[in-house]
């Protein structure tokens, strides 16, 4: 089958420049503002690491405003993430954890969502929420660890400096884990972490 890639979602907005102002103070990359004919104009922006951006504009969607609901931020540090984007004004909800599947896509406050991230923070079950001014729902979900298949041995890679240094503190605590099972300290510590690390990321069995 021919490659397949998702690079643009369109989100609806009412007031495009209060949503330009709005996703620039996430840091995210401006990759284009035009204007076309009929009134059209497009604006893009791209989230860090990410191979997907988002669109919005004039004449680009009937959808209503605010109807783009649960759109995913994946990340590695949920904590991290969410400091920063409080720092930048933006209004984001708990890190929670889902006392029920699904209890992800209730609204703040809901019963189902569980204060605190997820027990052992498992990969894939901790999150926090937000909106754009519009009320275009976002869900930051922390990933450290892919499901079996995800990834590609072969294929391992990191979107940012700051993924690559948390999956090295992830094997720095596994390898020191390690020596204790051995009773020594272990000379070929960069094999071990490197074949955890590429591990973790396909999904498959970690060393020990």
């Amino acid at each position: 089958m021919v490659d397949m890639k998702l690079e643009v979602v369109v989100i609806p907005v009412s007031d495009v420049d209060r949503a330009k102002e709005f996703y620039e103070s996430l840091g995210w990359r401006l990759d284009a503002d035009v204007a076309g004919a009929d009134n059209l104009r497009l604006i893009q922006f791209t989230p860090p690491a990410s191979d997907c951006a988002i669109q919005f504009g004039t004449n680009l969607t009937s959808a209503a405003p605010g109807s783009a609901e649960d759109l995913y931020l994946i990340v590695s540090d949920l904590a991290s993430v969410r400091e920063e984007f409080v720092s930048r004004g933006v209004e984001v909800s708990e890190v929670f954890h889902e006392g029920a599947l699904g209890a992800r896509f209730s609204p703040a406050g809901s019963d189902g969502r569980v204060s605190g991230p997820a027990p052992e923070h498992r990969s894939y079950s901790s999150f926090a929420s937000f909106s754009d001014p519009d009320g275009n729902t976002w869900l930051l979900q922390e990933v450290t660890t892919r499901l079996p298949g995800r990834v590609e041995k072969a294929a391992t890679s990191f979107g940012s400096a700051s993924d690559l240094a948390d999956a090295m503190r992830r094997a720095s605590a596994a390898h020191g884990e390690h020596e204790k099972r051995i009773g020594a300290a272990d000379p070929n510590w960069p094999d071990w972490y490197a074949k955890y690390m590429v591990a973790e990321q396909a999904g498959a069995e970690l060393p020990t």
